[in-house]
């Protein structure tokens, strides 16, 4: 199986930096540092598909620097500019970036993007209210009210597939780009296990109830700081209920109609979700035999 997109990367997040400021010190002023080429939340992306870096120096006076890793030695950071937030929605530029990205260069990126968002929406301490304070290498933040700090959040995700009798069943959202299907998708509640996140998200959102969850592969997607958890599950029947205020529309395909939509061709049902998106990687799979 091929590995999900923003994974592999090749940076060492250097925990005990960290935990050390004058450490953390040092590597602000060295020479050698590299501080990844942002536009708002785009990367500069070089024909090789690896991502844009320039000189240290180059980081504005008012922003703040958050260290990714070390590879070599070499610092690695990303900057930070209090007051201007990331969009919220990824624009052409974007998406072009992410389409050519090696994927080593993309685990890198989405670790800087999930991490800027952080801060836009962690400004404020959430047990007190006070602001707080970046420490840790930009890897925390900390209250001098009431003493809380605060970590990088990921919000589990589970993404499925529902297969019955050599057919998986695939959805689209209005807002998609016409014709494209893709896996089901929903956020873990409180109290629940994956497995029962997966049955609980395919009967809301398609009135199709299922059992044998199995996991295929897990992804970091940046837009925010999602973990994204991929399974397949086996469906007790096929009548579709849909549920408007999530679907406009889910189908049942076939692994040849699956195999025509990855593989792109004009009679193919449905128009693939990206090749960086894990619902792309576990359509792959399941054509595979997972």
């Amino acid at each position: 199986m091929i590995a999900p997109g923003f994974t592999g990367g090749t940076l060492d997040r250097a925990d005990p930096v960290r935990h050390d400021p004058q450490a953390f010190a040092a590597l602000r002023t060295d020479g050698r540092g590299r501080l990844l080429k942002l536009t708002l939340d785009t990367p500069e992306v070089n024909d090789d598909g690896r991502l844009g870096w320039a000189p240290i120096s180059a980081a504005p006076a008012k922003a703040e620097l958050l260290l990714l890793g070390l590879e070599a030695g070499v610092p690695y950071f990303v900057a930070w500019h209090p007051g201007e937030p990331l969009p919220m929605a990824r624009s052409p530029a974007l998406v072009a970036a992410l389409d050519t990205m090696q994927p080593g260069e993309a685990a890198t990126y989405a670790a800087a993007r999930s991490l800027l968002a952080w801060h836009d929406r962690h400004g404020y301490c959430a047990n007190c209210g006070t602001p707080t304070t970046i420490f840790r290498a930009g890897w925390g933040r900390s209250c001098s009210k009431c003493g809380a700090e605060h970590f990088p959040r990921v919000d589990p995700v589970v993404i499925m597939l529902a297969e019955h009798r050599g057919r998986v069943l695939v959805g689209r959202q209005a807002s998609w780009p016409a014709g494209r299907y893709s896996a089901l998708a929903g956020f873990l509640e409180p109290g629940e296990s994956i497995e029962e996140a997966v049955a609980r998200e395919i009967l809301e959102e398609s009135g199709v109830a299922v059992a044998r969850v199995r996991y295929v592969a897990s992804q970091p997607w940046p837009f925010p700081s999602q973990l994204m958890i991929a399974c397949i599950a086996e469906a007790e029947r096929e009548a579709i209920t849909l549920d408007p205020n999530e679907l406009e529309d889910a189908i049942w395909v076939s692994r040849a109609g699956v195999r025509a939509a990855l593989d792109r061709l004009p009679n193919a049902p449905f128009l693939p979700p990206p090749s960086y998106a894990i619902a792309h990687t576990l359509l792959t799979a399941w054509v595979d035999g997972a």
